[in-house]
């Protein structure tokens, strides 16, 4: 057993090509599911329409902080075929369900599954790579997952344009669904062996480290509020995917209401996502070149100006819309494996798997939390404004993390410690007598 990309690369691949498969069920719901809200069952409310992306986000996040739990106690690879399962009915209750209830229920369990196995391919290739190669890793994980989004997004937008709204669009995620599960029961191994691996390695270069484990209210707290850089981190997060659950409601009702049509529409939705996905191929080495926090503060005020343009361009929306979706992509594509590399560098191997749950739990409260400010703003001030308020509250995130954030990454990283100074870059395990 050793650590690193090379000497791990057909484990990784495989787990590439999984999280591609778990990126694509949300893409399922990208383009269609809100016009399905409006053309198919009537719903007039923004607020009700938008209630799918806030059970999505509540359930996804809560979900995240559980599988960080399950995944320290139980093994990864169990964790992720549970996740699996429990997605089985998804497609089905969205190509089939007859009332809005059953949308929403699609995507409870949509949720759990995502929360339990988007969650295990991030922690599975952490565990793989080792310190020194966790922007790659966490680059080409998402690049996978965010990819598959937006291919799919623009998939069931031509399909729906052809075929019609239901239930044709879903036979996608039929296939996804049996081909993650397969593929996660009889080719993926565990990884939490190589997680134990470095943390034994860690032991040897700080004998003062405590061998106790910390408990996950003590990990909530560490990686919520007490640690500045680990609080920076989820804010942003939080702050990043309120930018994508308010777009995956507002934009499509917001450009159909302007004349686009659902084969552009289904663009404007592809081509966010797939430039964050294939952005990160760049973006995720990068940070383990000039380090993390450059590339969340300005990947933030990037997506600030995305939705600039987005929101200032009625005039030509296609055009703008393209284009912002672009900035907002690219912002993305900055921010995201920078976020996952920092909690990873912070935290110490014997609580990451928690540490990152709780990131991924605030940051993806960002579904509900952008969903719900989409549905109020639009209720009294029209869609328009929801996008205008999202852009000032990443300008503000972005601000945050340039004034509280410590930058966790050095160029003589190893093993979470500075070599240079012999400084731990993640705050010591507690004593669990104290």
């Amino acid at each position: 057993m050793q650590l690193g990309l090379k000497e791990n690369w057909r484990q990784f691949t495989l787990l590439v090509l999984v999280n591609a498969f778990v990126g694509g069920m949300v893409g399922l719901e990208r383009t269609v599911v809100p016009l399905v809200g409006t053309e198919e069952f009537g719903i007039g409310s923004e607020m009700i329409i938008f209630s799918f992306i806030i059970a999505f986000g509540v359930v996804k996040a809560i979900t995240n902080l559980v599988s960080g739990v399950l995944a320290d106690q139980l093994t990864r690879k169990k964790v992720l075929i549970l996740g699996w399962l429990v997605g089985i009915p998804v497609p089905f209750l969205l190509g089939w369900g007859p009332a809005w209830n059953w949308i929403i229920l699609a995507n409870v369990l949509l949720g759990i599954s995502q929360g339990l196995a988007w969650s295990m391919t991030v922690n599975m290739k952490i565990d793989l790579v080792g310190p020194a190669r966790r922007g790659l890793a966490m680059g080409l994980n998402e690049a996978a997952g965010y990819g598959a989004v937006g291919i799919t997004a623009l998939l069931t937008g031509y399909i729906a344009s052809s075929y019609g709204l239901r239930p044709e669009p879903f036979y996608i995620g039929i296939f996804y669904t049996a081909a993650g599960l397969i593929i996660s029961v009889f080719l993926i191994k565990d990884t939490r062996g190589h997680a134990q691996m470095e943390a034994a390695q860690l032991k040897k270069t700080n004998a003062d480290e405590s061998e106790n484990k910390p408990n996950l209210l003590w990990v909530f707290g560490e990686t919520s509020w007490r640690n500045k850089t680990l609080f920076s981190v989820s804010q942003a997060g939080l702050i990043n995917n309120l930018n994508d659950g308010m777009s995956w409601g507002v934009f499509p009702l917001l450009f159909a209401s302007v004349g686009v049509g659902i084969e552009g529409i289904g663009w404007i939705k592809a081509v966010y996502p797939v430039v964050w996905g294939l952005g990160q191929v760049i973006t995720g080495p990068l940070a383990d070149r000039i380090g993390r926090k450059p590339l969340i503060v300005w990947g933030m005020m990037v997506q600030a100006i995305g939705h600039v343009v987005i929101g200032f361009g009625a005039s030509f929306p296609l055009f703008t819309g393209l284009a912002g979706s672009v900035l907002l992509g690219i912002g993305t594509a900055m921010v995201y494996p920078a976020l996952l590399a920092a909690v990873s560098d912070a935290a110490h191997p014997s609580w990451r798997a928690s540490s990152v749950g709780v990131y991924r739990f605030w940051r993806d409260m960002g579904y509900a939390a952008g969903a719900l400010m989409a549905g109020i703003v639009a209720s009294f001030l029209g869609l328009t404004w929801a996008v205008h308020v999202a852009g000032l509250l990443t300008f503000c995130s972005g601000l945050l993390v340039w004034r509280k954030m410590k930058e966790t990454w050095n160029r003589y990283y190893c093993h979470g410690f500075e070599i240079a100074s012999h400084e731990p870059l993640f705050t010591p395990t507690p004593n669990q007598d104290d």
